[in-house]
């Protein structure tokens, strides 16, 4: 993606099945989920570039052991930063007490980090905070084991407002207005209650307060606490949980829209946000990876015990689109199908903008998460040229030259790799017009291989903001002459802000929404956007489930393809030299390759969760005021 986008977040669970000292005979090391977590974590990197964190506990522990221990880093290198922590500890205490080495239960009651339960988080911060008090794992402590809760997630919710006013009225005085506070809180709300319920029941079958707290660990239903605590959640999220005496779990949306993946054998239990960083990390086939149903939750006691629970009702599946587009690993089987074929669907368009010219045109790719599309591109021009090279072989009628055979045969696609992301290239100024001049060579070009009637197809694959494009790329494949820039997105038009967890709070940067204000401009129908922001307002004293999507107003007057040009327009200016053309992927294409993940509220401003609509009504009232607030 041109355009630097965030996203929260990437989660990463093991609860180890055996004891310590099989993993110390098997592997080696009784430090096995230690390692194996950062694995995970680093094949996650993706997700998160700004915190990570790390929490593990401890079975069975003798009071006054320290059972719980937690790292967090905001560093630049987070992960690295996190595990170089754990390591140096883990090192202090085997040089300080080399008696440590070959003893696992030793090492248990004495060096931090290593446990059964492991919890791990990497993050993009799209709560507008970036210090270490916002990274995950977060911790609500208690003296009583089972009243001890780690969090950490993948999620935006639409309404904490209201969830923060719930806590609020349950007589609690919460320490901070996010999210993640605010969901840790309200699931500790009710395992509080479970716990003295319990122990209430315990009491009166005689037993003492020791002899309650083993008994306690066993009778705690944890989906029983989760659908209390539910009940009330808009949004998109994967989260997961530890609590202290040792059950764990992970729950899901009911749309499905942040991705959940987890495995499952007599040693592990493994939950994370990608299918090939779990078939990596333990050398497991695709088939054996399962991905966890909407509104369930993956539970494992501390007994050992895993069980799927449904806690809420499934809606109709809207996983999220961008997932496959962008986000998650290239590396997975079915991603890697779907991004090629974003690729070969584009070919129509892309053909009929080159006036289907393939040997007067070079293809190339913006870096990195392009390359998959841009390959199943390429096969479909391919596939054109043989079409074409057959036609011409068979109208020869068998009377062709040799000379005029090899001819036809030697016309191949143009493939040259045109940008280069100099990646040593920081933007540090902030003043405009001397930022601007550096955003502008973020990229190198590639010279010498454009001839002056040549068409430059470049495949994105996604266009936001557009801010790098017109800043950077449209201008840099401009100093090569070309005759035509086609600048295609193996994404759709991305009209609407995002609410679940990818940085898009806010209409005014999508460069689609721009263009539409600027094509309501020309045709003197500037009005509507008083109209909708009227509509907007009036129906912001209404309950979530009766608000209807407005914003949708500003785009039904024009076609996909106006857009597109006016898009085109506004990135290029008097400077560029060679039309420019921007190409998006239609929405239904996108579903026909994507067909099992067909959350795509940013292109259609179709929500999958009530709460999406007042999100976006929201959004375009702080853009019509002049707001800069998150509309969430």
């Amino acid at each position: 993606m041109s355009d630097a986008l965030k996203h929260e977040c990437g989660i990463a669970f093991i609860r180890l099945l055996k004891p310590l000292e099989y993993y110390k005979e098997k592997y080696g090391t009784a430090f096995y989920g230690v390692n194996k977590m950062y694995l995970m974590m680093e094949k996650q990197h993706n997700r998160g570039q700004d915190g990570a964190g790390f929490a593990s506990i401890k079975l069975d522990t003798n009071p006054g052991q320290r059972y719980i221990s937690r790292v967090r880093s905001i560093a630049q290198q987070p992960i690295q930063d996190i595990f170089a922590q754990i390591n140096d500890r883990i090192n202090k205490e085997l040089t300080e007490h080399p008696e440590y080495a070959n003893d696992v239960a030793l090492q248990k009651q004495h060096i931090p980090y290593i446990g059964e339960l492991l919890l791990g988080h990497v993050r993009y911060g799209t709560f507008g905070k970036n210090s270490v008090e916002s990274v995950h794992p977060f911790l609500r402590q208690n003296n009583w084991m089972h009243r001890n809760l780690i969090m950490a997630g993948n999620f935006n919710m639409t309404n904490v407002k209201e969830l923060f006013q719930n806590l609020i009225e349950l007589g609690q005085h919460p320490k901070e207005y996010t999210d993640t506070i605010t969901i840790m809180e309200k699931i500790g709300h009710f395992l509080d209650d479970a716990v003295s319920k319990i122990y209430k029941d315990l009491k009166k079958e005689g037993y003492n307060k020791q002899e309650a707290s083993p008994l306690i660990a066993e009778r705690l239903k944890v989906a029983k606490i989760l659908r209390r605590a539910a009940k009330n959640w808009d949004g998109g999220y994967a989260m997961a949980g530890l609590i202290g005496h040792g059950d764990a779990f992970v729950l899901r949306d009911p749309a499905g829209i942040r991705p959940t993946y987890y495995y499952q054998d007599d040693e592990v239990v493994v939950v994370a946000s990608e299918r090939p960083v779990i078939q990596t990390v333990f050398n497991v086939d695709f088939d054996d990876v399962k991905e966890l149903e909407p509104g369930h939750a993956i539970i494992t006691k501390k007994s050992g015990q895993v069980s799927i629970k449904k806690i809420l009702n499934p809606l109709e599946k809207k996983s999220c689109s961008f997932e496959r587009i962008y986000f998650s690993r290239g590396s997975d089987a079915e991603i890697y199908q779907e991004r090629k074929e974003l690729g070969k669907l584009l070919m129509p368009k892309v053909l009929e903008a080159i006036d289907n010219d393939t040997e007067n045109s070079v293809f190339s790719y913006i870096p990195n998460t392009a390359e998959t599309s841009f390959f199943g591109m390429i096969e479909s021009v391919e596939a054109h040229l043989n079409q074409k090279k057959t036609k011409a072989i068979l109208s020869g009628g068998g009377k062709l030259s040799k000379t005029r055979v090899i001819e036809i045969l030697s016309e191949r696609t143009r493939i040259e790799k045109i940008a280069i992301k100099d990646v040593k290239l920081r933007t540090f100024i902030t003043e405009d017009s001397s930022r601007n001049d550096l955003v502008a060579h973020v990229y190198d070009v590639t010279y010498g291989v454009i001839k002056p009637n040549d068409n430059l197809v470049i495949i994105d694959d996604s266009i936001v903001r557009g801010t790098t494009l017109k800043m950077s790329i449209i201008k840099m494949m401009d100093r090569l002459n070309p005759k035509k820039i086609v600048v295609v997105s193996s994404a759709p038009q991305i009209r609407y802000p995002d609410c679940y967890g990818i940085d898009m709070a806010n209409l005014e940067s999508l460069v689609a929404f721009r263009a539409a204000l600027e094509l309501l401009k020309d045709d003197n129908k500037y009005h509507i956007v008083e109209e909708v922001y009227k509509k907007c307002i009036a129906q912001t004293q209404l309950e979530d489930k009766n608000v209807k999507n407005f914003v949708k107003e500003i785009y039904e007057l024009f076609t996909d393809d106006q857009i597109s040009d006016k898009i085109a327009e506004l990135l290029s200016d008097d400077s560029i030299n060679a039309e420019v053309k921007i190409i998006f992927q239609p929405v239904k294409n996108l579903h026909k390759a994507c067909p099992d993940h067909l959350g795509d509220w940013y292109f259609t401003g179709n929500y999958p969760t009530v709460g999406g609509n007042r999100v976006v009504n929201r959004a375009f009232i702080n853009f019509y005021e002049g707001n800069k607030e998150r509309a969430y």
